[in-house]
């Protein structure tokens, strides 16, 4: 597994300053995604132990708000277990931060069943299509996508959508 790039203080992926990570490797390539770099499997860097560790230093900070993982597909088959470990490290290290992960898998058909999902506190998920493209949305591209809390949702055995970010 490889990721594409970490961002030490990102404002523009979840609520407050956060430290954001772009696996590498999607094999969705929606139309004008807004990260195409991160699409080949064979870019980027190699995520392991010291990717891990780099991480969470950069989430020690107390002004940072939480760890947001997108793209590239950060719940690809490829990907899924290097993410799963950074999000298990990570809840382990910081119980009081929050996890936001974009995929365009869908929570309710592809993910309902997945352990990382434990892990994780706000799912948007939903490939970008750019026919729905809407720039006024928060922390989506497109009015198909969802920002979806992950706890009450599994909690609760249905889709429960954060109401505030999705009108």
């Amino acid at each position: 597994m490889r990721y594409n790039k970490i961002r030490k203080m990102d404002i523009s992926n979840g609520p407050g300053v956060r430290v954001s990570i772009f696996m590498q490797g999607c094999t969705f390539n929606c139309k004008n995604c807004f990260n195409p770099e991160t699409h080949d499997f064979n870019g980027g860097q190699e995520f392991n132990y010291e990717a891990v560790e780099q991480v969470l230093k950069l989430c020690e900070n107390d002004n940072i708000k939480g760890l947001s993982i997108l793209g590239g597909e950060p719940m690809h088959p490829f990907n899924i277990e290097g993410t799963m470990e950074l999000a298990k490290a990570f809840k382990e290290k910081f119980p009081n931060k929050n996890i936001w992960v974009w995929t365009g898998f869908l929570f309710d058909r592809d993910l309902k069943e997945k352990e990382i999902l434990k892990y994780i506190d706000v799912l948007v998920d939903g490939q970008y299509v750019d026919e729905k493209r809407n720039p006024k949305l928060k922390y989506r591209g497109s009015s198909n996508q969802r920002v979806i809390d992950v706890k009450r949702s599994l909690k609760e055995n249905k889709i429960v959508i954060i109401p505030d970010v999705n009108e």
